[in-house]
């Protein structure tokens, strides 16, 4: 009698294994579709995004006036001189930014105070505003989460779904919005983000690091010729 007992509880467990299974195989399947659509999604408002800017350039060049670029939301910055004999002010603003180490690099939001802070490290820094291409590019071959302070790679979606799912992220992808269009969850998003470690420019660099980049050097702002520099370096 207990032997036949025990035999019926192996089986209820091996088909409560198989349900399960099956279960989470649906909801596995489920949670691709809803990956897959985003994804689509975004191309979409990406190309739209795109069209309106060039039927807005050739409006304006049709009527005689000036195309003026909407005022970007998102900056890529760069950390590229050392912090000897650094005042304490820009070396804590440094740290704020996470900037700990020559040639890394994180997203940063736009605002009044985040330019204040850029323009008392400029010395050290280099930023400008980096284009979709350059967002996809940096989070698929540089991109690293911080989960529990160690740095993980973004191998799967579950590791972002975990870390950043209670607030819609639930894909690379869905990090990759977040960024170029500056999302609600840019915040939690980007400190989620381990600062890119980016490597020396190829080719190496002709141009003096003490010069601002608009003085033919390197630092300070450089708004969209950020991509190229990065490009160089990622």
């Amino acid at each position: 009698m207990m032997a036949e007992t025990i035999m019926l509880m192996a089986m209820s467990g091996r088909g409560n294994q198989r349900q399960f299974a099956e279960v989470d195989g649906t909801a596995r399947k489920a949670k691709r579709q809803v990956i897959f659509k985003r994804a689509e999604q975004y191309v979409n408002e990406y190309k739209k995004a795109e069209r309106e800017e060039i039927r807005l350039r050739r409006a304006a060049k049709a009527s005689g006036d000036f195309y003026v670029p909407a005022q970007p939301k998102v900056y890529f910055v760069m950390r590229i001189k050392g912090i000897n004999n650094i005042a304490p002010k820009p070396r804590k603003i440094l740290q704020l930014l996470r900037l700990l180490q020559i040639n890394n690099g994180v997203f940063v939001k736009v605002t009044k105070a985040t330019t204040q802070m850029l323009l008392l490290v400029e010395p050290y820094i280099t930023y400008g505003e980096p284009n979709l291409k350059t967002i996809r590019e940096l989070i698929y071959k540089r991109g690293y989460g911080k989960i529990n302070k160690q740095r993980i790679p973004l191998s799967s979606n579950q590791v972002i779904e975990e870390a950043l799912g209670k607030h819609g992220i639930i894909s690379i992808e869905d990090i990759v919005h977040e960024i170029a269009t500056c999302g609600p969850a840019f915040k939690a998003v980007s400190n989620f983000l381990w600062p890119f470690k980016l490597s020396n420019p190829l080719g190496g660099s002709r141009t003096r690091k003490f010069r601002t980049f608009i003085e033919g050097g390197e630092l300070g702002k450089r708004e969209q010729f950020v991509n190229d520099l990065v490009r160089k370096m990622n």
